[in-house]
């Protein structure tokens, strides 16, 4: 199971919303810049949290600004007549760019390790081109969890509404970050699976 399995009933809420940025003249490619800008700056803001901690409330904000984005740039491209070639190499590279910003803030926590945080947003990086291969080898792009995008976004957001409300972060914090590593590649595995199994039938 993975929090991606919600994302129709999610885009059915903003389809009203879509349709009144298409007749505006709002264009997919330039929601999914605006996206991919917004993490970078965000996660640069947040990063100053070893300063502020409650600066860490801006990344479950704009997890949930993202996350509506997201569904937003996809329904402008296949509902309203705008998929190209250059968005979906936006859309896809822009979702990197952006899981990356929103993780790197947190190595301005000192509970956490260094190289755990790092490592986690490598493996992301990984979860997502482990899914995109999927088309290369005649399979569908993989959304298998149990950690894929969604579900990171999920995860990040409650740790860092944690950090921001000043509550503690204890030695277990460390040992979250390599549950969600196991998970992440938990999902690669997955995903290989899945798409070798599609293509093969």
């Amino acid at each position: 199971m993975s929090l991606y399995a919600i994302k129709p009933r999610f885009q059915d809420l903003l389809r009203p919303l879509t349709d009144t940025l298409a007749r505006r003249g709002v264009t997919a490619n330039q929601v999914t810049l605006f996206a991919a800008g917004g993490s970078i700056v965000a996660g640069a803001i947040a990063g100053l949290g070893m300063f502020a901690r409650p600066l860490f409330l801006l990344i479950p904000l704009w997890l949930l600004v993202r996350m509506a984005l997201n569904a937003i740039d996809g329904m402008l491209a296949r509902e309203h007549g705008q998929k190209s070639t250059r968005g979906a190499y936006l859309n896809e590279l822009g979702d990197i760019v952006s899981d990356v910003a929103l993780v790197l803030p947190f190595l301005a926590i000192p509970a956490l390790s260094t190289a755990d945080v790092w490592l986690f947003a490598l493996i992301a990086v990984v979860v997502e081109c482990a899914g995109l291969i999927g088309p290369l080898t005649g399979a569908s792009r993989r959304y298998d969890g149990p950690f894929g995008k969604s579900d990171r976004a999920f995860a990040l957001g409650a740790f860092a509404l944690w950090i921001g409300i000043g509550l503690p972060v204890g030695a277990i914090a460390p040992w979250l970050w390599r549950l969600w590593i196991v998970l992440s590649i938990m999902t690669i595995v997955r995903r290989v699976q899945a798409g070798i199994a599609e293509a093969d039938t």
